[in-house]
């Protein structure tokens, strides 16, 4: 065989490889670049609505908890994607209107009048380009996975972009928060634009889908299947359990500014080190997955992320912050993983995506419920942050009850097991 022969026996395995470097890579950057967008923009939000509108607690939480409401019926989003084409394709054209439409509502937000229902409404109908497009990106990611046999990089892949933007964009985010908010959402604005050119030039895709006349009777089966699932709801349970705790992010906020008056900069700085150390709490379940039980996996986030809780009652200035912000986000991923876990086994076989996604709209939903509700208790009690805390510690420590009575089939495996998943 000739040096010729053996580069054109070559060439078609290059080319694929080729082809999948260089859709990883559009994917990549279409996450890093919309989530940084989110990151940056959401300290600066926050503060428009505090120190301009005067929010409460309570508004503020719910403000987030009702603008974000497209993102806990996200698998309808996913259904409505997979059977309904949109000029002929399922992703590129979808991918383009969400990504373009979030430009547009980025400077919409900015411009209209900052009242809480026009501002709310804005932000509402923004969110839900924002869902379109993860929802987009999403099908894409599996089906290119599903081509090249790398589900696993690129979740992996997906994962490491978000907590990227959110180390990133804390910081930068604080920044902002003290500049006009116009500065904030031209930024963002401008992120969705070139990014919609890039997808535009890079995202191929052939106009030829058709309608899937049979995807929404599949769907509703598998949500029959679902819903019949004795293991999949006590997960679910377990799951709004670990999550309903009364939750303090927003109280924290006005702790931050309003008690320790820490500075805007200061508070993003804060975000940041709580994400980067997050990575290392990813690192950790990464390691022990493989030698611990879900059983022990879940009973020791529980209590780490308890006791991670309790050290807030030490939060008193800039240093315990920064100590503290650190050691809770090991504590709190680490409470998270296991969740993620526990929902994917939970998912019977044959239901996988709509499965894991509506396991995830449990967990957003609950998580919306446990801030609007500590920041209610917040305002009830005066400012208390400290009850608070208590209160968060120890309705978590309270799960640890209900894990013997979850089914032993998810409770005894171990990552690489081909037990401990539901058929």
């Amino acid at each position: 065989m000739t040096p010729e022969t053996i580069s054109e026996a070559q060439s078609p395995a290059a080319s694929t490889k080729s082809n999948f470097n260089d859709i990883a890579r559009l994917l990549a950057i279409s996450w890093l670049v919309t989530n940084i967008a989110l990151s940056i923009a959401d300290l600066p939000l926050r503060f428009l609505l505090k120190d301009t509108l005067h929010l409460s607690p309570e508004k503020l939480a719910l403000f987030f908890a009702a603008g974000n409401m497209s993102n806990y019926v996200k698998p309808l989003a996913g259904v409505f994607t997979d059977t309904v084409p949109f000029r002929g394709t399922r992703r590129r054209h979808y991918t383009l209107l969400g990504v373009g439409a979030g430009g547009i509502f980025w400077l919409l937000l900015g411009a209209v009048p900052r009242t809480y229902s026009i501002l709310l409404l804005t932000y509402t109908v923004f969110y839900c380009t924002v869902v379109l497009t993860s929802t987009s990106l999403g099908g894409r990611m599996v089906e290119v996975g599903r081509e090249h046999l790398a589900a696993g990089r690129l979740t992996a892949q997906r994962i490491g972009t978000f907590r990227l933007a959110t180390v990133t964009g804390g910081a930068v985010g604080g920044w902002l928060a003290s500049r006009p908010f116009g500065l904030t959402v031209a930024i963002a604005s401008t992120l969705h634009f070139l990014l919609f050119g890039l997808i535009w030039l890079k995202m191929g895709e052939s106009p030829t889908a058709r309608r899937n006349s049979r995807g929404a009777k599949e769907a509703k089966d598998a949500l029959k299947k679902l819903l019949g699932s004795k293991v999949l709801l006590a997960a679910a349970g377990m799951v709004v359990l670990i999550a309903i705790s009364p939750g303090f992010g927003t109280p924290l906020l006005f702790v931050q500014r309003d008690v320790l008056h820490f500075t805007k900069e200061y508070i993003g700085f804060l975000s940041s080190v709580g994400a980067a150390t997050g990575l290392l709490g990813a690192w950790f379940y990464y390691a022990f997955c493989r030698r611990l039980s879900v059983k022990s996996l879940l009973i020791s986030s529980v209590v780490v992320h308890a006791a991670g809780t309790m050290l807030y009652l030490n939060y008193h200035g800039h240093i315990s912050a920064a100590l503290i912000t650190a050691v809770g986000g090991i504590s709190g991923t680490l409470a998270i993983l296991p969740v993620y876990d526990l929902a994917a086994r939970a998912t019977p076989r044959g239901t996988e995506a709509i499965g894991y996604a509506v396991m995830m709209s449990v967990w957003n939903a609950t998580n919306a419920v446990s801030d609007v509700t500590g920041s209610k208790l917040f305002q009830m009690w005066n400012h208390a942050f400290e009850k608070l805390v208590w209160l968060n510690a120890s309705t978590t420590a309270i799960t640890l009850l209900v894990i013997p009575f979850l089914p032993a089939v998810l409770m005894r495996a171990r990552d690489g097991d081909r037990e401990g998943t539901v058929e």
